[in-house]
């Protein structure tokens, strides 16, 4: 099947690219999840995350925002001694911090969707060379996010969170989930 130029043989990336990323996301927990997700790739490869995935929904307790808001520096200690995760101090208290900021909002689903309009926004690529890194619209999230108190969520990763949350649909033009996900 052909896949977008980024999708390795890596069966976790297939399957990721193939049931997961450009598919439009409101589920208020699993854009958390992809949020925090987004801001530990930060300088590391999407793979690396992709790995380690399993492991922070065990530690950080399947990406509850209310345990999290809770964690103690105690915990994030732990956290950092944990080689199944991406042991980075900053990112780890961003976690806690990310999870209090999510709490304040009153609906976190419509609000982040707003940035696109409430739909996915469909871009017709045919290669790489044409596919962006920012968007004035993951310029505009990155910016209330911040303002809203969260950290880890500059524009790059808030467009690559629009991407895999499907609020941005950049699957190439001869990529089969292209078509599939076109339509939806």
């Amino acid at each position: 099947m052909p896949r977008c130029f980024w999708c390795t043989d890596d069966p976790l990336y297939q399957a990721y690219h193939d049931e997961e990323w450009g598919v439009p996301q409101r589920d208020a927990r699993q854009l958390f999840e992809m949020l925090l997700l987004e801001g530990a790739q930060a300088g590391l490869s999407w793979i690396t995350v992709l790995k380690k995935r399993e492991r922070y929904r065990q530690v950080l307790h399947g990406f509850d925002p209310q345990r999290l808001a809770r964690l103690t520096d105690e915990e994030i200690e732990l956290l950092m001694q944990d080689p199944g995760i991406i042991r980075n101090r900053l990112k780890l208290k961003a976690v806690r911090q990310n999870a209090q900021a999510w709490l304040k909002l009153e609906d976190p689903v419509a609000w982040l969707w707003s940035f696109v309009g409430g739909a996915p926004k469909i871009n017709h690529f045919s290669d790489r060379s044409q596919m962006l890194a920012v968007t004035p619209e993951a310029e505009a999230m990155s910016k209330a996010l911040r303002k809203a108190g969260f950290n880890f969520v500059g524009p790059t990763i808030c467009y690559a969170f629009m991407q895999a949350t499907g609020m941005v649909m950049d699957h190439t033009t001869d990529c089969d989930r292209y078509a599939q996900l076109k339509g939806s």
